[in-house]
């Protein structure tokens, strides 16, 4: 009996949270191509632009976990409410505490989906597209220093037009300064590769120019070794915003922004962000299901929505205002993070407890 009222629950709920995160993600996605609708040049057409929303999918659809589970609660469990099905388990004796769990067991597949693309999945798939969208606007055959990325080392200025995941650069354009300042080689090449065994770069078609008091040298090379500190790993960080990156590379470049007595706050604050995404869902779900057997108990289907929407939009909020202000104040990320978590599990729980 109760493994069928289970089935029959979280088939609800599981149905209406995939309609739930399948419009939302669609919503953005479609924002997306408009919005790269706007950057079409040289070789990234449109059907390129199509690619790139289409390779990023699996990072909006992390993003959007938290709010389709609290969308999808309201919706699934609300229908069932609304046919009185919830009242005939109820007066069967199925306790309130039972159908929460019976909501929260489809729940945890999200949250297991969203582990696996948040730290294997939507990181190397971001820097792909990224690299590739780069690529075919600039190409690998001149430098543009007005987008890519730089990066400074020592005496020593680069920029990349492209940055691909594995260690794969193209438009490679490096400045060699004395400790005086003065610019002493400039070089271009059109790629360059990682070699994870010797921990060098290997540079293809390179051109070289040298700058001595009266006159310049210029010189064509083939290949070039190009010792660096630079890795694969240190580049995806500065290619991808911290809320991008996977938690095990977090936790890499806190470690060592710290022993380089650099601030680490806001990769702080992604890491705990990503961790405690998990508790970010469930206390949201937590806080749906609340609404459905107390405030939003008779109300109609577009009302729960409504709210679902509203509630999201709110958590949002209150973390995107918490999160810069523990980076202000100077006090634990971890706290900016957690307090709208317990607000959830309270309120939930509150709510529940007045509802039995």
């Amino acid at each position: 009996m109760m493994s069928r009222l289970s089935s029959h629950v979280g088939r609800s709920v599981f149905r209406a949270i995939s309609v739930a995160l399948l419009a939302i993600v669609g919503l953005d996605a479609i924002a997306a191509i408009i919005d790269e609708a706007d950057s079409l040049t040289g070789h990234y057409f449109f059907v390129d632009s199509l690619e790139y929303v289409a390779i990023t999918l699996p990072s909006r659809v992390y993003e959007y976990i938290p709010m389709a589970a609290l969308i999808g609660c309201l919706f699934g469990l609300g229908q069932l409410a609304n046919d009185s099905e919830l009242i005939v388990m109820r007066a069967a004796g199925v306790s309130t505490l039972r159908i929460v769990l019976f909501v929260l067991r489809p729940t945890l597949m999200f949250v297991l989906a969203g582990l696996l693309i948040g730290e294997y999945f939507s990181p190397y798939l971001d820097q792909y597209a990224q690299g590739q969208r780069e690529y075919l606007r600039k190409g690998a055959s001149a430098a543009d220093a007005t987008t890519g990325l730089w990066i400074r080392e020592d005496h020593e200025v680069m920029h990349f037009n492209a940055v691909f995941p594995g260690g794969v650069l193209f438009g490679v354009t490096r400045y060699q300064f004395s400790p005086e300042r003065e610019l002493l080689e400039a070089s271009f090449s059109s790629r360059a590769t990682y070699n994870s065994v010797s921990k060098r770069w290997v540079e293809e078609n390179i051109s070289i120019t040298r700058f001595y008091h009266n006159h310049t040298e210029t010189d064509k090379l083939v290949t070039r070794q190009w010792d660096s500190e630079l890795s694969p790993q240190l580049l995806l960080v500065n290619v991808l915003p911290p809320e991008g990156l996977s938690s095990s590379t977090l936790y890499y470049y806190i470690h060592f922004l710290e022993q380089q007595g650099a601030d680490a706050g806001i990769y702080e604050l992604a890491f705990w962000r990503k961790v405690l995404q998990p508790l970010i869902v469930l206390g949201l779900v937590v806080l749906g299901i609340s609404f459905v057997f107390g405030p939003l108990r008779g109300a109609p289907m577009g009302l729960k929505i409504f709210v679902g929407v509203l509630v999201g939009i709110i958590f949002n909020i209150a973390q995107d205002m918490l999160g810069p202000s523990s980076l202000v104040v100077g006090f634990n990320p971890l706290i900016a993070v957690l307090l709208p978590i317990i607000v959830c599990f309270f309120a939930g729980l509150e709510l529940l407890r007045r509802a039995r």
